[in-house]
This record gives structure tokens, sequence and C-alpha cells, in this order.
């Protein structure tokens, strides 16, 4: 399987891995599984085209062996990813 953009209506890259750097509003990061607050209701980055956007979102590329098949297989990897690494 290829995945080459976002699924819609996903979002688990902005909910479950922390973030450490800086994010507008939220200057000290995100902690792993908190809804960072720019993930709208669609699921979608309202900063995305934003040069505000922190550089590790931006270098994010969605893959199939890290968003699976749907979204709640991408919270499950992406979480384990997170317990792995944190």
């Amino acid at each position: 399987m290829s995945l080459t953009s976002c699924r819609s209506g996903c979002g688990a890259c902005c909910i479950a891995p922390s973030i450490s750097s800086p994010i507008p509003g939220m200057p000290q990061g995100k902690p792993a599984g908190v809804r960072c607050i720019h993930l709208d209701a669609d699921a979608r980055c309202a900063i995305f085209f934003s040069p505000d956007r922190p550089r590790v979102c931006a270098e994010f590329h969605p893959a199939a062996d890290v968003c699976g098949d749907n979204a709640a297989d991408a919270l499950r990897i992406i979480g384990w990813w997170e317990a792995q690494t944190g």
C-alpha cells in the first residue's frame, strides 16, 4: 500500500505524538495523546500553510507503515512509536 497524502479526517499525527517545539498558542509544545489546538473539527491543521507551523510537523510525511489503513490504525501505530521513543 502506498500513502502519498494525508488521509482526510485522520489527524493522528496531531494527536498521538508529543511535540517538544513551540506551537502557536502552545509555547511548551504538546504532550503525547493531546489534540493540537490547531486541529480543526474536520481533523485538518489550521496552520498547515503558515510559516509558524513547527518544522517537525512540516517534515512529517504520511506513510503506510506509520498511518496504517485508517485513522484508528494511525493513532495506534504513532502512539506505539511515541511510547517506544518517548
